[in-house]
């Protein structure tokens, strides 16, 4: 198989030729059709995590091995069964789950694959949509997008499930209650979709850069603050017209949790998905005090993945903008996502679409 890979991190990718892999078991071979290029992409690519304090996580000391075809947006033709996969067949055009997981343990048994303690993503710790064929374990890993635009059906198993699921842990929340979206970027034009499609009717989304708060606006957010110099919580408070109850922060570095901490009502939520990196210190007495939450999510599992397509085949959530380009250009796309020049999220498109 083809793929533009990781062979060096922070260098240029490189055009490397892989082993075609052989489905065993309940494998399924598929030939990559479209990937999307995601922000998590860059953080393998330059090979390490902010921590914040001159901390740094490594991707390598993760299990992270180089050379790599990144990718994990990826939809997908099925060329080629192991002997125990069933329910797909051959020429069947799939979304495929990335966040894929040791496949026995209690969390992936129960398809919570993501929280997995031995996790195999595909892009991360295996070969993904940068290259021309990838490997998902078991049919229950694909996802028919059925009339969906293939390449707006790829964004979902990342982008799409990562803010489906970040959305879900803030609520029930009254649909008059708003929700404050940190981040415009790929995710953040996610979330405003997917939350229109809940019928949410006051959404509040936060970003640097006038274009991108242009492209939220565009996207159905009802009201918008643009991020940049102090006070930013001030006026995200200013423009929900009180401290907020929910805000998913989809940057997540030092600046942008201290002021959607700071922005937070009492007994409000603060869902932290972005990994731009950094620390955040929190007053131990006001956490109690207030009845806080600061939570984590990571990505999605493969039951929201169905039920977020679901929500796209039933014509509800509206599609995430996106620019297709040839998949031979994976260096320049993402060159472009590095120095800040997508709106909306960039796919690639390999010959076999």
């Amino acid at each position: 198989m083809h793929a533009w890979a990781v062979v060096e991190n922070g260098a240029p990718l490189q055009e490397v030729e892989f082993p075609t892999p052989v489905p065993t078991g309940t494998e399924v071979l598929l030939e990559t059709t479209y990937c999307g290029v995601c922000h998590s992409d860059l953080h393998i690519w330059e090979g390490s995590y902010d921590l914040g304090g001159g901390k740094k996580m490594s991707l390598k000391d993760r299990g992270v091995v180089l050379p790599l075809a990144m990718g994990h947006e990826i939809v997908g033709r099925v060329v080629a069964l192991g002997p125990e996969a069933e329910g797909v067949k051959i020429g069947d055009i799939r979304i495929v789950y990335p966040w894929v997981g040791c496949g026995i343990c209690e969390a992936c048994a129960a398809e919570e694959d993501n929280m997995c303690l031995l996790g195999r993503a595909l892009g991360v710790y295996q070969n993904g949509g940068y290259g021309t064929h990838v490997v998902a374990p078991h049919p229950r890993h694909l996802v028919d997008p059925g009339n969906l635009d293939p390449a707006v059906a790829a964004t979902y198993a990342c982008s799409g499930i990562t803010v489906y699921a970040a959305i879900k842990k803030v609520m029930p929340i009254s649909p008059d209650e708003a929700i404050v979206l940190v981040g415009a970027g790929g995710l953040g034009l996610n979330a405003i979709a997917v939350l229109k499609a809940l019928g949410h009717r006051h959404i509040i989304s936060v970003d640097v850069s006038e274009e991108k708060l242009q492209a939220a606006r565009d996207a159905g957010a009802h009201k918008v603050v643009n991020g940049s110099g102090p006070d930013v919580s001030a006026r995200i408070i200013a423009t929900a017209g009180k401290p907020v109850l929910a805000i998913i922060d989809l940057v997540n570095g030092t600046a942008t949790a201290r002021a959607a901490f700071d922005a937070l009502r009492k007994g409000g939520k603060l869902v932290q998905v972005g990994l731009f990196g950094g620390e955040l210190t929190l007053p131990l007495p006001i956490m109690a005090i207030r009845a806080l939450t600061v939570q984590g999510s990571y990505v999605g599992n493969p039951k929201e993945l169905r039920e977020l397509v679901a929500l796209a085949q039933a014509g509800t959530l509206a599609a995430l903008p996106v620019e297709v380009v040839p998949q031979r250009e994976a260096d320049a796309a993402l060159q472009r996502l590095h120095h800040g020049k997508v709106t909306g999220r960039l796919v690639l498109r390999a010959d076999a679409a």
